[in-house]
């Protein structure tokens, strides 16, 4: 192969071949001390592991204007409580969140509608209520992500209404 004229390498020089390495090291093991052998771990309070999860706070706070609040929600404990569903559906499939991941949670709780079933509205205000305290109230969004069935996750964006809010949940 022609070297360029700015090449270090004296044209007249001879050409140099790949050699492999005298020594060979073994082969990687997972023997760290930090190292998780298999999958990630499941268990209560262990939430749902997957790549760059605080990009969907980002998205929830671009959001957070066409939400629609009743009287007594918090605009903060509702992005709370749908983070935790919008992760558990991005993880579910091995990747980041996207925006119909925040939005498909925001849809099946009824903060994007601007009249949600009456019903829903009073079984969601208890469970909502404080989660901005994240800090405080880990357990709590974590029973508001993990009330959501897998079947539910695995549905489309078109799939999603919130007036099936029973269907969707599983309640």
């Amino acid at each position: 192969m022609a070297a360029p004229k700015f090449s270090p390498v004296a044209p007249m020089s001879r050409a140099r071949a790949y050699r492999s390495p005298d020594h060979v090291p073994d082969n990687w093991m997972p023997d760290r001390p930090a190292e998780i052998p298999g999958f990630q771990p499941q268990g209560p309070r262990r939430g749902n592991p997957g790549p760059d999860q605080g990009f969907a706070l980002r998205i929830a706070r671009q959001l957070a204007p066409s939400l629609h609040m009743q009287g007594g929600e918090h605009v903060e404990d509702a992005i709370r409580g749908c983070l935790g569903v919008a992760l558990r559906r991005a993880s579910l499939f091995s990747r980041a969140p996207v925006v119909h991941d925040v939005k498909m949670a925001f849809t099946m709780w009824g903060f994007l509608a601007e009249m949600p079933p009456t019903d829903l509205i009073e079984f969601r205000q208890p469970l909502f209520a404080g989660l901005r305290h994240v800090g405080h109230h880990y357990a709590e969004a974590r029973v508001v992500a993990d009330m959501v069935p897998e079947a539910t996750l695995r549905l489309t964006p078109a799939e999603i209404d919130a007036s099936r809010w029973r269907e969707l949940l599983g309640v």
